[in-house]
């Protein structure tokens, strides 16, 4: 299991870009069900308006994926997926294929190496950026995850065109951007958690030649990569799915969001969820980062056949 080798020509930000897009689509389709559970268990137990008590109660992930599966059906695993693809084209294009780019702008000239502070600054300014961008689609995506869970079991939209549109026209355009602050203080973190990790344990694994420039180095970056982004990210990924999950009026903004989930959860509260979280990231950044490697050697090779 080695994969592709290294290329003598690295690849461009054109190449890095689309690679990104499709890896994290890769990715997505290989662990949405384990984002799913962890959605399911964020939102359970939530103070909603009006209030209700839920009939549907998850305990743990394998749990959440056997009571949606005999509750909801198989495909309701993967409700939101179209949203969840469309996110990651325009998400992860952003904010991992333009990552080395960035990081060249914040290295001083004449640099021998990339610190730590440009690697950090890289990573909060391109999740940022993809968070700005795609935004609605995320909300969407979640708004589809969380649906199962309603009461009536029924659903909020028909598809995910009808979800943009009802979104729009019932909460405002704005509505689509709903939990935009906590959604980039979460990918500002979570960026830096997975490709800062992925970067410096990539760096270390190869400079001190304890592994090569191949798949099973890849693999072991990503997992203490998708580690790091969950212990950090957890908090504010708990707020930002009920944030985003809410109904208008529910809460006034991100931080009486939170303090609601204090109130009635208590710091546990803040990690709700983990186990899938960590589950769905380490296994997310696996299989993103070996797909992306790969996806960009391929295409410095295929560059020579297209010219």
């Amino acid at each position: 299991m080695v994969g592709l080798k290294p290329p003598e020509v690295p690849p461009t930000t054109a190449m890095k870009f689309v690679s990104a897009g499709m890896a994290g689509c890769i990715a997505d389709l290989c662990t949405f069900p384990l984002d799913t559970a962890k959605v399911r268990l964020q939102i359970q137990g939530e103070v909603r308006i009006p209030r209700a008590i839920s009939s549907v109660e998850y305990r743990g992930v394998l749990g959440t994926l056997s009571t949606i599966v005999r509750t909801e059906g198989p495909r309701s695993l993967y409700s939101g997926l179209a949203a969840g693809l469309q996110r990651q084209m325009s998400f992860a294009s952003i904010r991992i294929g333009l990552y080395d780019s960035v990081k060249q702008l914040y290295t001083p000239k004449g640099a021998e190496n990339t610190g730590l502070a440009a690697r950090l600054l890289a990573g909060c300014t391109t999740g940022a950026v993809a968070v700005a961008c795609a935004q609605p689609t995320d909300v969407v995506k979640v708004r589809f995850q969380a649906s199962g869970a309603l009461l009536d079991g029924a659903r909020r939209y028909s598809g995910t065109v009808d979800a943009y549109r009802t979104i729009a026209r019932e909460e405002g355009v704005h509505g689509l951007w709903r939990g935009t602050l906590p959604n980039i203080a979460r990918n500002a973190i979570i960026n830096c958690g997975e490709l800062v990790t992925y970067d410096l344990l990539k760096d270390m694994l190869l400079r001190t030649q304890l592994m090569a420039d191949n798949v099973p180095c890849h693999f072991v970056a990503a997992f203490g990569a998708g580690f790091c982004a969950t212990v950090v990210a957890s908090p504010v990924d708990v707020v930002k799915t009920r944030y985003m999950n809410a109904g208008p009026g529910q809460y006034r903004n991100a931080l009486s969001c939170l303090l609601a989930l204090l109130m009635q959860d208590g710091l546990a509260g803040l990690y709700k969820g983990f186990l899938p979280s960590f589950l769905r990231l380490s296994s997310w950044n696996v299989v993103m980062f070996v797909s992306y490697e790969q996806l960009q050697r391929a295409a410095v090779l295929a560059r020579p056949a297209l010219a």
